[in-house]
């Protein structure tokens, strides 16, 4: 067939080509072929196929940035290829989900064996709960809940604020709900954490210490070290200090006799930067809880092997071993080590 046919490909035809008033990229035009043309904000896509195939892609983009297949304009878009609502789905969805846990008469807050930690019962499922030191105000976005103690002889009513306690965000929640026989912290405990982070768990240690107690909490990160400051700002119990664990020296004017170490510093001379802290700043006979992470430390041997290398470094440290325990399902590859400290004579 010459160019220019009437049902041709060419540039001149009258249903093909660049200018055709419904054609597109050579829609409906060639021999068979035809190319459909797919745009995805600024990229576009010009894929030939079939006529059953360019179909089927048609159907599967409509849509997309404006929906309904009309491109980035469309008079009846309805945004990023949400149907009428937008981001929200169809009647609330959002960003909150389903109903979570709730205050009030339905959930009972029980101690748990550990003092200053809680348990939330009532629920789908018992939550593990700290009191909330400064209610109203959660740290990593943990839910609250608020519970109110029965009217007293004046009819008064208290609230108060627990805050939802994460272990697979904490490897000391980790540990209790494991199972840990001890935490060697209480109300008005001091305790000295090492590897702070951004203060996810040490808000929650703040939690347990309560107001007559402290943390001093030791982050080498500056990045986090910020995150660590603006927490404690709101809670005055927990003294930040963006230092380097391994040199004890540089903050000992800061922090006191302790009467527990807790270290998540997942380094591979872990068990020595425990030790030089013990040495400077834990009581004798007290307690040392140690977050171990195996590939940090060596990668190329086996969890267990590693997990016993660690304990035998805390003995040489005159840390005497009382307990081991994993942290599966909430971590892969870890395990919690705790003991007791002794000074020498």
């Amino acid at each position: 067939m010459a160019f220019g046919g009437p049902r041709g490909g060419g540039r001149g035809a009258p249903r093909g080509g660049r200018g055709a008033p419904r054609g597109g990229f050579g829609g409906r035009g060639g021999r068979g072929a035809r190319t459909l043309k797919l745009q995805c904000g600024r990229l576009s896509y010009s894929v030939p196929c079939g006529e059953r195939q360019a179909n089927t892609i048609s159907s599967s983009f409509s849509g997309g940035l404006g929906s309904g297949g009309r491109g980035r304009g469309g008079p009846r878009g309805g945004g990023r290829g949400a149907p009428a609502r937008g981001r929200g789905g169809p009647r609330g969805g959002g960003r909150g989900g389903a109903k979570g846990a709730r205050g009030g008469a339905k959930v009972i807050i029980e101690p748990h064996r550990h003092a200053g930690v809680f348990v939330a019962r009532g629920g789908k499922e018992d939550l593990l709960v700290t009191k909330n030191l400064t209610p109203g105000e959660s740290v990593y976005g943990e839910k609250r809940i608020a519970v109110e103690s029965p009217a007293d002889e004046d009819g008064a009513v208290t609230k108060t604020e627990y805050r939802v306690w994460n272990p697979f965000r904490s490897k000391l929640a980790a540990g209790i709900l494991g199972g840990l026989d001890d935490i060697y912290m209480k109300p008005g405990s001091k305790v000295l954490y090492l590897g702070s982070a951004s203060g996810t768990s040490v808000s929650h240690v703040a939690d347990i210490v309560g107001p007559t107690g402290n943390v001093y909490a030791v982050e080498f990160s500056h990045r986090s070290g910020r995150d660590l400051i603006g927490m404690a700002t709101h809670r005055t119990n927990v003294i930040p200090i963006v230092e380097d664990a391994r040199h004890p020296l540089r903050y000992r004017m800061l922090v006191p006799m302790v009467d527990v170490i807790f270290a998540d510093v997942a380094q591979p001379d872990q068990a020595r930067i425990v030790g030089l802290n013990a040495h400077m700043f834990l009581k004798n006979e007290g307690g040392v809880i140690v977050s171990v992470k195996a590939n940090c430390i060596d990668s190329t041997a086996k969890p267990e092997v590693v997990f016993a290398r660690e304990v035998q470094k805390m003995r040489e440290e005159k840390i005497k071993p009382k307990e081991q325990l994993t942290l599966e399902p909430f971590e892969r590859d870890h395990c919690i080590v705790s003991g007791i400290y002794k000074r020498s004579a």
